[in-house]
């Protein structure tokens, strides 16, 4: 059953929509990632254009991580204090990359962009973390003893230090909203929650435990998607209302399973998954940068000036 997304101007299955919008969600509730690393190159790869690809995900990502936040609050996975923090710098980093966004649409370049960002980060992102996950799962192994995930720098030096009891941590709130601010620029600028950049840094960067990190980083994602979503419809006009509510009914669903099935996994095991699955999109889209087009003479969605 085919129908109209008015924004991107064009018909798609419905089936297949709830469908994806089913399976990021689950993949949302099972890393604590918003799912946009993934869904915005399938949107791209079914014909929606980027822009609105990127800017209608954020709306999608708010309902995928609402689920899984329900579902992590009752195991009491969620630092809301340490997720403050992070919302804080990820607003002002959002409504930054709203700004940069509309500037590279308005001089043509935001679907190359978009593309080699994604190239970019999800490369480095996942190869890092498949690396990591296979020494973890190798030190179990030798010893199965607890090891701590990360060694302390002069980062962890830095002033405003504050202690988030959930996390067992005292560390500087610069770290957390440094982090936070990064991660709101590039879910405006890639339509993504910014989980699979996240985690990482909250792992390996702040130190906080593998079960925590999950439920906090969908509580900033929640909050700061919201925030991208807003700014995109008011200032670039890119949302696809139809189209968000499509993969919003799939999400909702789909995140509650995922939730379930995190519980069954260990750390290392959940790292190393997503990183399987990270590079696997990413090596789609390099294919599709380098690969000759079937029509050698259309260079975009955007109108040529």
């Amino acid at each position: 059953m085919q129908i109209y997304l008015p924004i991107a101007e064009m018909s798609v299955n419905v089936f297949l929509l709830l469908a994806m919008g089913g399976a990021v969600g689950f993949l949302s509730g099972l890393f604590g990632v918003g799912g946009g690393f993934l869904m915005t190159p399938l949107l791209i790869f079914i014909g929606i254009p980027p822009p609105v690809a990127v800017a209608t995900e954020a709306n999608q990502i708010v309902a995928s991580s609402a689920s899984g936040i329900f579902a992590h609050w009752r195991r009491g996975n969620v630092d809301f204090k340490m997720g403050g923090v992070l919302i804080a710098g990820g607003i002002l980093g959002s409504y930054l990359g709203v700004q940069l966004f509309g500037y590279l649409r308005g001089i043509g370049q935001i679907d190359l962009l978009i593309m080699l960002a994604y190239v970019v980060f999800l490369s480095t992102v996942g190869a890092l973390m498949l690396a990591e996950s296979v020494r973890a799962a190798l030190r179990r192994r030798r010893s199965p003893g607890p090891r701590k995930l990360h060694q302390h720098t002069w980062l962890h030096g830095l002033p405003f230090k504050m202690r988030f009891r959930s996390s067992r941590l005292y560390i500087s709130a610069l770290l957390p909203l440094s982090i936070g601010f990064a991660v709101g620029v590039l879910s405006a600028l890639m339509g993504v929650g910014g989980g699979f950049i996240m985690i990482p840094l909250m792992i390996y960067l702040l130190g906080m435990p593998t079960t925590i990190v999950v439920g906090t980083s969908l509580f900033q994602i929640l909050f700061v998607t919201a925030n991208v979503t807003f700014f995109q419809a008011l200032h670039n006009q890119t949302v696809d209302i139809v189209l968000a509510l499509l993969l919003l009914a799939g999400a909702v669903i789909g995140a509650q399973f995922g939730a379930r099935a995190s519980a069954y996994l260990r750390g290392e095991q959940l790292r190393g998954l997503l990183a399987v699955l990270v590079l696997l999109v990413c090596s789609k889209l390099l294919y599709d940068l380098v690969v000759a087009p079937v029509e050698p003479y259309s260079l975009g969605f955007g109108v040529l000036h």
